[in-house]
């Protein structure tokens, strides 16, 4: 007789497990903020420009403005002369018109008089008595910055769902908006479990660890922009851990860590076949397989693996892209060494990035934690098609 099928999926792909995990999380309450208070969040509505930037022909360089025509044939042993009549700098610019042989002293940002087409950089210009300038070389059309040249006033210039970098909270001010709407944060809980799991600082006895998983997933919660509700940590034990699950109350997800894999003591996954919901159970991808997706309550409950590099890399992958709606970053390299393929899982092994080319990290472990650190780079291996020193592959920036 064959054994009964589960009556949830398993072995789900990496794609699969994305969707299911994002389809589980409620609704993003949006609300709008200061500039300075969202930083790292994920705008909500699209960004119309209120003003054209630059909102007038402005000068790129310190120099002079003037008629291109009126500096053509200009070299250092055959300068032109121009005569200075006035200049323009930022906040003050030049109300005249520039006219056949003149010019006007100008600086970075300043207006462009009219008249003028073109500008002399200060470092190729010297004084000709008190109201004369040599040029060096011609006057460059190419210095000057048209009006609207970047944006103009109501172009649509930063669509919603983009992640509120630093370069982008820059540009929301520079489009003239004070405040901008954004997701209001998940408010993700977060477990640790596990009778070997200690926290640092205290003794280690034979077969216990530090939990490291509790402080790397806490970062990278924030980093996705999430608000951490932490639970702290849960022996092996199915009292202990339900009494644990309990206490996020309020929370829109539960993250953990251990208790899922395929042991006598793991307890968490118990826990929600027997008395939750399941969504899966295993995902097709080393390292991390053992990943399940489930509720509790109406609590959505996805559990990490034990295994420190796993259960990071499992968040990287699949839970990272659920919670902010951005898939990894990921690069296009030429690949130095090979990496092997598994025949019913997508690899994603570390690897080094060095000159444009990423390379095998060497020591693929679930237990070798310092190789997040170390190699900086996931290489994406699909099932059953190894990659060859030379070919192109799809890396996941760490």
């Amino acid at each position: 007789m064959t054994a009964p099928l589960p009556p949830f999926p398993m072995h789900v792909s990496v794609d699969e497990a994305r969707t299911l995990l994002a389809a589980l999380l409620p609704d993003r309450r949006t609300e709008t903020l200061p500039l300075a208070q969202v930083a790292g969040r994920t705008l909500a509505g699209d960004l119309r420009a209120l003003v054209s930037h630059p909102s007038a022909t402005e000068s790129a360089l310190d120099g002079i403005a003037a008629r291109e025509a009126d500096t053509l044939g200009a070299t250092p042993d055959a300068p032109a002369r121009l005569r200075v009549i006035g200049e323009s700098r930022a906040g003050a610019a030049f109300t005249g018109t520039v006219g056949a042989g003149e010019c006007v002293r100008i600086y970075t940002g300043a207006p462009l008089p009219p008249g003028a087409d073109a500008i002399c950089p200060v470092e190729q210009l010297s004084d000709d008595g008190p109201d004369g300038v040599l040029l060096r070389r011609p006057a460059s059309p190419g210095d000057v910055r048209h009006e609207g040249g970047d944006f103009r006033a109501g172009e649509v210039v930063m669509t919603a769902g983009l992640p509120l970098t630093a370069p982008r909270l820059a540009l929301a001010a520079a489009l003239g908006h004070p405040q901008v709407p954004v997701l209001a944060p998940l408010r993700v809980a977060l477990l640790s479990t596990g009778d070997e799991v200690v926290p640092p600082g205290q003794p280690l006895t034979a077969g216990q660890v530090y939990d490291s998983n509790s402080v790397g997933l806490r970062a990278m919660l924030i980093e996705a922009g999430c608000e951490v509700v932490p639970l702290g940590h849960a022996p092996d034990s199915p009292e202990a851990l339900q009494a644990a699950i309990d206490r996020a109350g309020g929370a829109d997800a539960l993250l953990t860590s251990g208790g899922v894999s395929m042991g006598r003591y793991d307890f968490m996954r118990d826990l929600l076949i027997e008395q939750g919901r399941v969504s899966f159970w295993k995902v097709r991808m080393r390292p991390g397989g053992p990943a399940i997706l489930g509720g509790w309550n109406g609590l959505p409950v996805f559990g990490l693996p034990g295994n420190p590099v796993s259960s990071l890399v499992v968040f990287h992958v699949i839970v990272r892209p659920a919670l902010t709606g951005q898939p990894p970053q990921t690069l296009r390299l030429r690949a130095a060494t090979p990496f092997r393929a598994l025949p019913d899982k997508t690899a994603f092994w570390r690897a080094s990035i060095q000159d444009g080319r990423v390379s095998d990290y060497g020591q693929q472990g679930s237990g070798i934690l310092r190789s997040l650190s170390e190699a900086g780079a996931l290489v994406i291996v699909p099932e059953g098609r190894p990659v060859a020193a030379g070919d192109d592959v799809d890396v996941i920036l760490l």
